[in-house]
């Protein structure tokens, strides 16, 4: 026998060697170990790969090639829309691989703008309207309505229902499918819930110097740290405090203000927390509405020495929301006077002087500068929120999206920022198009969330997701 027959016979019974059969429900199936350990090591499918006993499973076998397609190339065929959503996560589940076809239909990289669309609608139970949600990075969702909290999990399957100690839930942020924090700016203290046991876990509070008990103002977090914005419930001080985020132990204590007289600056407590991964400073924002009109202050805190980097002082036209965009090094906000979207690049601020007649002023207006009429706030109630590289504005009932048109420009045009150029484009199809003023936008998987006022429901918008 020639060497070559020779290698050609061991390749060929290494091979045999490798390929597995499996019988499902009574059909036969051939697939390789190699295919079947991308399962994970604690899968039935594993352990199938790797025992040399009968391989029988008493399933669906349509359900289980499906599941095989996506053990072969990270993706469902196209024969997927025949079946029903709800059985395929069954059979997920049993062969352990729940994860795998999560990540396949709500990864986050397959998140499209554009392309979204408002395709479900979940209803919630009883009279209240959501005051606040919370999702996780593969689409898990928490949604606060007067004194409950629903949860749904990553396929929009509600999980449970728990009722909390508050009259209404104003801050929620999601630190686990199945563990949230939740605060109210009436009722003392941070509490961290077990949303799965329906208990509480843990409360968290702060005291100032008069002992007094503590509101919850805003809720943020990074991988490593739990940010909590307090008041006073006297509203004589406010402050920020950072938690360890594993074992909610305080770690550093910024932004103490005590108030003192007529000190408004110091008298704004933070009502937005958004860490900023790139520079590792935590962005805190607050406005105040007085007789002299709205003003508000961005900070941004370096949490390892408790001080500010830099601040925006906002005197005219104070935003109505603001967000920062860690991918483009770009802050946003809505003008509350104007109803206008701004933005200003990161890199300058540091530079920037908070002199109300200054030429370095860092905004810069993406719309066409309308002019206040009858001193109305147009901006009054919009929501503004980052995603990725690109921004979402809500006006009324529609959402505008902004994104960076990849170009440079001199030119001065809509929505210039030092040679980057920004449009927007209106979101979802013409009968998605208006409705009730939006309250909440938030993100999650490849799916935007969305509520809007007087309606005890949240809409679910996607892209269309291959097959269901």
């Amino acid at each position: 026998m020639s060497s070559v027959a020779r290698q050609r016979l061991e390749t060929g019974s290494e091979l045999n060697n490798d390929v597995v059969s499996v019988n499902v429900g009574g059909q036969i199936f051939q697939t390789t170990k190699q295919t079947l350990t991308q399962a994970g090591p604690d899968s039935l499918l594993s352990h199938i790969g790797g025992t040399g006993s009968d391989r029988f499973v008493d399933r669906d076998p349509d359900l289980f090639s499906l599941l095989l397609s996506l053990l072969r190339s990270g993706t469902l065929p196209s024969k997927v829309k025949d079946f029903d959503l709800r059985d395929l996560i069954e059979e997920s589940r049993f062969y352990g691989l729940e994860s795998l076809l999560t990540g396949s239909l709500t990864n986050p990289s397959h998140f499209d703008g554009f392309a979204l669309q408002k395709s479900a609608v979940l209803p919630l139970n009883g009279r209240d309207c959501p005051s606040a949600i919370a999702s996780t990075p593969f689409g898990s969702l928490h949604v606060s309505h007067g004194s409950k909290i629903t949860s749904f999990d990553w396929s929009l399957t509600r999980k449970s229902t728990i009722l909390t100690q508050f009259t209404a839930v104003d801050s929620l942020l999601a630190l686990s499918p199945d563990i949230a924090a939740a605060g109210a700016t009436d009722f003392s203290g941070l509490q961290i819930l077990d949303l799965h046991e329906g208990c509480v876990k843990q409360v968290l509070n702060w005291e100032n110097s008069t002992r007094s008990g503590s509101t919850v103002q805003a809720i943020g977090s990074s991988g490593e740290f739990l940010f909590t914005s307090f008041e006073s419930s006297r509203r004589n001080s406010n402050s920020i405090l950072v938690y360890d985020l594993n074992t909610l132990n305080p770690v550093i204590e910024i932004g103490h203000n005590e108030i003192f007289g007529a000190d408004l600056d110091s008298a704004i407590p933070a009502t937005k927390l958004k860490w900023v991964s790139s520079y590792g400073l935590l962005m805190a924002s607050g406005s105040h509405s007085g007789l002299s009109g709205v003003t508000g202050n961005i900070r941004f805190w370096d949490i390892r020495s408790g001080k500010v980097v830099f601040e925006l002082k906002e005197k005219v036209d104070c935003f109505a929301d603001v967000c920062i965009s860690d991918n483009l090094n770009v802050l946003f906000k809505v003008g509350v006077n104007s109803g206008e979207v701004f933005n200003a690049d990161l890199r300058c601020l540091g530079s920037v002087s908070n002199d109300a007649d200054d030429h370095s002023n860092p905004w810069i207006c993406l719309g066409d500068r309308r002019k206040v009429v009858n001193g109305k706030k147009e901006g009054f109630g919009c929501k503004i929120e980052s995603h990725g590289n690109q921004v979402f504005c809500s006006k009324g009932g529609d959402i505008e999206l902004w994104s960076e048109v990849a170009m440079g420009s001199d030119k001065t045009s809509e929505g210039q920022l030092k040679g980057r150029v920004f449009r927007k484009n209106l979101m979802g199809r013409v009968k998605d198009m208006g409705g009730l003023r939006i309250t909440n936008l938030a993100f999650g998987g490849n799916k935007m969330f969305v509520t809007r006022k007087d309606q005890q429901a949240v809409e679910i918008w996607q892209g269309s997701m291959r097959g269901f």
